[in-house]
């Protein structure tokens, strides 16, 4: 598939939940109103979602939450999706709390490859951002991960005023391990939009007079928009995500489904196209033929370009725990 602009679209973000088992400061530090289990669409109606859409050309699927592990049975969908012909790779983004105990089942279904979420090596700084002390538990799930020889990244969002210092002993991960330290760039969207993101550029200079030389590394580490770089003496790379600073719409391959099943374009907008009616027609072969419809015309709709330079513009009033982040 390939959107208006001429993009080819073949990768999709599959929030399995909502719920989430930590309260980070500039996700859900409130909390959140659930939304109904019964409203969530169930293994099996995902597993068909990507089905048709293995069909139109995406093959690969990152499942995400809210937290997903939290979701009861998340390796068995991992599964399920592996097992439809014609898909490349199934990945995982989490925050880490559940990792190690269920990676075990998680490598048995097929997972290709983990993303951990993490903005702090600070104990007490963890529990400030998060709520929880559980910075040992994180870490212990990232060394078993490298172990079993996965490939992990390291995906850490730094903030003025919060956790802006923390770019060089998460940059450190990458000495000790051979794993990826991203530096995303925070995105206006929900409680993001009250802070204040650092620019990767500026990151990247400090980086740069800290370390020498960085070398840009050109190897494909997955299916976004990261640009690696590589550093003297490092086991693993440093990646940047610079959604605000270094705009890379013109490269997006990518769309969003939401745990009810609402595909997403793009991020930046309200925009959206429900498949719940489609998943719960009983005729197979409409239902089938609805599903690719709906694919398409979100794929054709898709933005040219997102606006986060201008939140004015705006539309998306979710939080991204209930969008899939």
């Amino acid at each position: 598939m390939k959107d208006s602009y001429g993009r080819e679209i073949n990768y999709m973000r599959i929030s399995i939940t909502d719920r989430c088992n930590l309260r980070c400061r500039y996700c859900m530090p409130d909390g959140a109103e659930w939304i109904p289990m019964k409203e969530i669409l169930t293994y099996e109606e995902i597993t068909e979602v990507c089905q048709e859409a293995v069909k139109l050309g995406i093959t690969r699927f990152k499942i995400t939450g809210g937290e997903p592990l939290v979701r009861r049975g998340c390796p068995e969908v991992i599964r399920m999706i592996k097992n439809i012909p014609g898909t490349e790779l199934v990945t995982l983004t989490t925050n880490g709390l559940l990792l190690g105990e269920q990676l075990e089942a998680l490598l048995s279904a097929g997972l290709d490859a983990v993303n951990i979420s993490l903005d702090t090596l600070d104990i007490k700084k963890y529990e400030w951002i998060t709520g929880f002390d559980k910075l040992a538990v994180v870490l212990s799930s990232i060394e078993k991960a490298v172990a079993s020889g996965i490939p992990v990244k390291i995906n850490a969002v730094l903030q003025k005023g919060m956790n802006e210092e923390e770019w060089l002993p998460l940059t450190e991960l990458a000495r000790k391990l051979p794993l990826s330290v991203r530096f995303i760039e925070m995105m206006p969207i929900g409680y993001g939009n009250m802070s204040e993101s650092i620019s990767n550029e500026e990151l990247k200079e400090t980086i740069r007079k800290h370390y020498g030389n960085l070398t840009k590394d050109f190897r494909v580490y997955g299916n976004g928009p990261a640009v690696y770089y590589s550093i003297e003496g490092f086991q693993g790379n440093v990646g940047f995500i610079s959604a605000m600073h270094g705009k890379f719409c013109n490269l997006c391959n990518r769309i969003r489904m939401t745990s009810t099943g609402d595909l997403k374009p793009c991020l930046c907008y309200e925009q959206r196209w429900a498949l719940k009616p489609a998943l719960r027609m009983e005729n197979p072969e409409k239902r089938q033929e609805e599903i690719q419809n709906i694919l398409r015309k979100s794929i054709e709709n898709k933005p040219q370009m997102h606006c986060f330079e201008d939140t004015r513009q705006v539309t998306e009033s979710h939080p991204m725990g209930q969008i899939g982040g």
